[in-house]
C-alpha cells in the first residue's frame, strides 16, 4: 500500500482572483461557476487531478465562492455550476489523493465537503439562491454528489455522458458526500432503483437518468447552451433580488505561532501539544453594535457578529486538519457580556434585513461546525466569561460544561431568543431542545430566564451546565477531568460523542453526518478498501482487489 501522506493545510481562505480550479462570473441575477481543474495544482504534488477530479483545495474554493455569493452578490438568484472541460463535468474526489492520505485527513476531507454541500443547500433554503447543476459531461462519484446538492440538475444528452455513484463497485467505499442519503431522502428515488444505480459503475445516461429521477431534465448537445440559459433565467426570475449591493469579505488577520497557536482579533487558539489539548477563546466585542441597517452595511465584515464567527470558523478548521492529535478542546469566552447581548440584539432587531439575516445564518453554520468537531469539547464558564446569547450556544454544543461557583466573584450565563430555534442543529431542532429530549417543560423553564443572568446554582438546577465546582475545587476538578478525557481511546470517544450529540429526530443533513460519515470512517480503515489488496489501493492497477468475504 502507498505510504499515507499528510501536509498541514496552510489556509482555508482564498479569493476569486486566486482560484486555480473555478471561475466565477456574474451577469445580473445569474452567476456561472465553472469547474476547470488544473491537474498539477493539487494541494500535494504526489497526485494529478485528472478528469476534473477534486481535492480539498478545490472544495475550499467552492466554499469561498458560495460565501461570497451570499454576502458580496445578493442580487444573484441563480448559480449555474458547470464544467469547462468537454465530456466530463467532474469525476469526483481524486482517488490517488485519497489512497495516499492519512486516515484522519480522508475523514476530515469528507466532512468538509459534506459541510460545504449542506451549506450550499442552506443558501437555497435561507437566501433563495437557486443552484442549477449543468452537467455538460459525465458526473461520477463526488461530481454527481455535488449535482445532488443543487436544486436542479440538467444532463447533456450526447449518448455518452452519464451520472454515476461508482464507489461501492470500484473502490470498496461509500459515496462519502451525501450521495446515498440525497438519492432517497431528497430526490425520492425508489430504494430498489437506488440499489441498482449505486452498484452499476457506469451509471445511467440521459434518457434513463431522467426516467429514474436522477436528473431533472436533459438537453441534446445542439440545444444545450440554449436550454441551460432558459432554465437559469426561469429560475432566477422566480426569486426577487434581496439587495443590489453586497459587502466585501476581506482576508482574516491572524498571527500564527510556531506552536500552532492562532491569534485573531476576537479569537485565540492555543495548543498544548504534549497534553493533546487546545483552548479556543472568543472575546466579546470592543465596540458598540451598528445603530441601524445602514450602519451594519457600512461596518460590513468588520462587525463583531460576523468577524468573530469567521475567525472561529477558521480556527476550528485548522484544529481539524492541522492538529489531529489534539483530543480535547477547551471552549472559553472573555469580555463584557452586555456587549455580546447588544450585538445579538442588533441582529434580532434587524431581522428581515438581508445582511442581518445572512450574518445570523452564518453564525448558525459555524455553530454546526462546532457540533461536528471530532474532538471532545468542554466549555469553561469562569470569572472572565461572556457565555451569553449566541455565545451560550457554544456551551450547549460542548460535551460538558463547567461553571465556577465563587460567591466573591459571581459568574453567570444568559439565554436569549437565540436559544429558541434561531440556530438549529443539523437535526433541525435547537440545542436547548436537544439537551432536554422529550421534555418540553424543561425547555420552557430554561427559556423563561431569558433576559436575566443565570448564576451557578440556578444554572445547575435548570440543567444548563454540567457541574459547578467552587473556587477551592475548580483547578483540581478541571485538571482531573482533562487528564481523564485525554487518556481515553479517541476512536471510542468519537463514536460516543457523535451518538450523544445528535438527539431526537433525523434529517437528511443529520443522516449524512451521523450515519454516512460514521460508516465511511469505519470503511476507510478496513482492508477491503485500504489494505494492500483493497479496492481503493488497487484502483487504476491491473490487479483485482481481494476481499475478506465475512459480512459484519
Amino acid at each position: 500500500m502507498a505510504h499515507a501522506t499528510h501536509m498541514p493545510v496552510s489556509s482555508f481562505e482564498t479569493h476569486p482572483s486566486a482560484y486555480r480550479h473555478w471561475a466565477l462570473s456574474i451577469d445580473g441575477s445569474v452567476a456561472r461557476l465553472v469547474l476547470d481543474i488544473q491537474e498539477t495544482n493539487g494541494l500535494r504534488d504526489d497526485y494529478l487531478l485528472k478528469q476534473n477530479s477534486y481535492d480539498l483545495g478545490v472544495d475550499i474554493e467552492l466554499h469561498d465562492a458560495m460565501e461570497r455569493l451570499r454576502f458580496e452578490h445578493p442580487a444573484v438568484r441563480c448559480v449555474v455550476v458547470t464544467s469547462a472541460q468537454p465530456k466530463v463535468f467532474c469525476a469526483g474526489a481524486n482517488i490517488p489523493m485519497l489512497a495516499t492520505s492519512t486516515h484522519h485527513f480522508k475523514v476530515n476531507f469528507c466532512k468538509y465537503t459534506n459541510e460545504t454541500r449542506c451549506d450550499l443547500e442552506a443558501s437555497s433554503a435561507q437566501s433563495g439562491l437557486t443552484w442549477l447543476a449543468a452537467l455538460n459531461g459525465t458526473a461520477a462519484g463526488g461530481g454527481y454528489e455535488l449535482a445532488l446538492a443543487c436544486d436542479r440538475i440538467a444532463l447533456i444528452d450526447d449518448r455518452s455522458s452519464a451520472v454515476s455513484l461508482p464507489e461501492v463497485p470500484l473502490l470498496g467505499v461509500l459515496p462519502g458526500t451525501g450521495g446515498l442519503t440525497r438519492l432517497v431522502d431528497k430526490r425520492h428515488v425508489r430504494r430498489d432503483l437506488a440499489d441498482v444505480f449505486c452498484t452499476k459503475a457506469e451509471g445511467f445516461r440521459a434518457r434513463d437518468a431522467v426516467k429514474m429521477g436522477l436528473v431533472d431534465v436533459a438537453f441534446p448537445r445542439s440545444r444545450w447552451d440554449e436550454g441551460v440559459a432558459a432554465l437559469a433565467a426561469e429560475v432566477a426570475a422566480a426569486h426577487p433580488a434581496r439587495s443590489a449591493e453586497g459587502i466585501v469579505l476581506p482576508p482574516l488577520e491572524v498571527e500564527v505561532g510556531d506552536d500552532g497557536s492562532r491569534r485573531y482579533r476576537y479569537v485565540h487558539l492555543s495548543v498544548d501539544t504534549a497534553g493533546r489539548t487546545a483552548t479556543v477563546c472568543v472575546r466579546a466585542p470592543d465596540a458598540p453594535p451598528p445603530a441601524d441597517a445602514d450602519a451594519l452595511r457600512a461596518e460590513g465584515a468588520a462587525t463583531w457578529s460576523l468577524r468573530a464567527f469567521r475567525e472561529l470558523d477558521d480556527a476550528l478548521l485548522h484544529l481539524r486538519f492541522n492538529q489531529p492529535e489534539v483530543g480535547l478542546v477547551l471552549l472559553r469566552t472573555e469580555g463584557d457580556p452586555a456587549a455580546v447581548l447588544a450585538h445579538d440584539a442588533c441582529l434580532a432587531d434587524l431581522a428581515g434585513d438581508w445582511l442581518a439575516d445572512e450574518i445570523t445564518w452564518f453564525q448558525g453554520r459555524v455553530l454546526r461546525r462546532v457540533d461536528n468537531m471530532a474532538k471532545s469539547m468542554f466549555a469553561l464558564v469562569d470569572r472572565e466569561s461572556c457565555f451569553v446569547g449566541a455565545l451560550f450556544e457554544i456551551t450547549l454544543a460542548a460535551d460538558r460544561s463547567y461553571m465556577l461557583d465563587d460567591p466573591d466573584a459571581p459568574t453567570a450565563v444568559q439565554l436569549t431568543a437565540a436559544s429558541d430555534g434561531r440556530f438549529p442543529m443539523a437535526t433541525g431542532i435547537s440545542r436547548l431542545a436537544c439537551r432536554f429530549p422529550s421534555d418540553a417543560d424543561a425547555v420552557q423553564t430554561a427559556l423563561a430566564t431569558i433576559g436575566a443572568p443565570v448564576h451557578p446554582e440556578q444554572a445547575l438546577e435548570l440543567g444548563l451546565v454540567t457541574l459547578t465546582p467552587d473556587d477551592l475545587d475548580w483547578d483540581d476538578e478541571i485538571r482531573i477531568a482533562i487528564e481523564e478525557r485525554v487518556s481515553l481511546s479517541p476512536d471510542a470517544l468519537t463514536g460516543m460523542e457523535q451518538n450523544l450529540r445528535f438527539v431526537g429526530r433525523e434529517t437528511c443533513e443529520s443522516k449524512i453526518y451521523g450515519r454516512l460519515s460514521a460508516w465511511q470512517n469505519w470503511i476507510f480503515q478496513r482492508p477491503n478498501a485500504v489494505g494492500e489488496q483493497g479496492a481503493l489501493t488497487l484502483y487504476g492497477h491491473p490487479e483485482s482487489p481481494k476481499f475478506d468475504w465475512g459480512r459484519t
